[in-house]
Parts: structure tokens; sequence; C-alpha cells
């Protein structure tokens, strides 16, 4: 499946009256473009977005929106993923909504992600790093115990390559690397008992369904659970 195909799949399991989480990043943006052409075709349906980006993309495609101070559940999540493992275990933030990516998707009764085939791997930490959502103040000590943990661990840089990059939190991210992640719900709680962070980017059995670009995940056929 192209990405066009995996969007609009993603976007026909959308239904008149769900609340519908809207992910941030490439394959997301493809979703909502997708359900954009769905909205003007006559579907209701109102949407949460996870980012600023998405936001105003949603908005320029005529998606009516609502914010979780509106809503008690969102009735599906789609979004990207940065890597993703055969038990649709997830690398994500590295666009840096991950924390708002966390929120709509512990929501969702239904959380599906679309990903190409580069970004499925046998084991997590093997293709990207963990990014790290922290804030501005505890930069440094968050740093020292990544590295205490086993981690390489840089500060991302700002589109323009001097400035750090900002999350739509006003936070600071950094990308830690790890040589192999072999438990990954324990280095997640490590990482979120760090003063000052805000979360980490391991999104551990939340996935209901995966949808791969051109192939499935090895080892596990891409669906529902």
């Amino acid at each position: 499946m192209s990405t066009w195909e995996i969007a609009a799949q993603a976007a026909a399991r959308a239904e008149a009256g769900m609340v519908v989480g809207l992910g941030t990043g490439r394959a997301a943006s493809g979703f909502v473009r997708a359900l954009g052409a769905r909205v003007r075709g006559g579907l209701a349906v109102q949407g949460v977005p996870t980012s600023e980006a998405t936001r105003r993309l949603a908005g320029s495609l005529g998606i009516p929106l609502v914010g979780l101070d509106d809503v008690r559940r969102v009735d599906l999540a789609v979004d990207g993923a940065d890597e993703v493992d055969p038990a649709r275990d997830m690398i994500k933030g590295h666009g840096g909504a991950m924390v708002r990516e966390r929120v709509v998707a512990t929501l969702a009764d239904r959380f599906v992600i679309l990903v190409g085939p580069e970004k499925v791997s046998g084991r997590l930490g093997i293709l990207r790093s963990v990014p790290v959502e922290v804030v501005p103040f505890a930069v440094g000590p968050a740093r020292r115990a990544l590295r205490d943990l086993g981690a390489e661990v840089r500060l991302r840089p700002g589109p323009d390559g001097a400035a750090p990059f900002r999350t739509d939190n006003g936070n600071l991210l950094l990308l830690a690397r790890f040589p192999g992640i072999r438990d990954a719900a324990r280095l997640h709680r490590d990482i979120r008992r760090i003063p000052g962070v805000l979360d980490s980017g391991l999104f551990l059995g939340m996935a209901h369904e995966v949808l791969v670009e051109a192939a499935e995940a090895p080892g596990r056929e891409a669906g529902a659970r």
C-alpha cells in the first residue's frame, strides 16, 4: 500500500459523530488530508489535534476541531511513529508532540499507527533514539541522568540549527540513543522518574493496529489486537 492508500484506509475507519485524534508528522498529515476529503464529502466528525501544525492543517481542510475540555473520550486516534517493533510497541516524538499524542492516544478507544517499512525494526532502539521532553530548567541534570542509564544524549537543535528546538509546550527535547533496549517498560519508568522529565517517546502496549506502506511488520500481521 502507498502512503495515500494507508491514510485513506485509516480515514475509512472514521464514522459519523466520532471524535477523532489527529496525530502529528508526515504519515499523520496524510491521514488528516484523507479525513478532510471525507469531511468535504459530508462526513460529520470532530478532530482533536495533537500539535499546532496539525491544528493549522486540519483547520485549512475544514475539519471541525475541539479541545479535550470539550470531550471525555476519543473514538479513534491515528498517528505515525518513528519506529515500531513486531509487538506494535513504538518510539514516537521526534516531531516534538509526544506528550499531547500520548494524552490523546490514552483517551482513544482505538489507536491506529501509520508507518513506512523503513520504520519497522526487530527491536526498539535499533533505528532511532528515544526523545525525552524536559522542562528547560532541568536539561542539565536530565542529560546526566540519561547518560547514567547508558544513553548517548544530545539536545535536538531548532530549524535554524542554532537555537534549540522547542515543543508546543515550550519545553526542550533530548534525544537519548541507547545501544540496545532490552526492557523498554523498565527504561520508560526510569526515564519518567527523572525530575523535570515530562515524558519519554516509548509508547508501549498502546497501538491497536499498525498499517505499513507496501509491506507488513515482520513477525506479526498488522491489524487489530
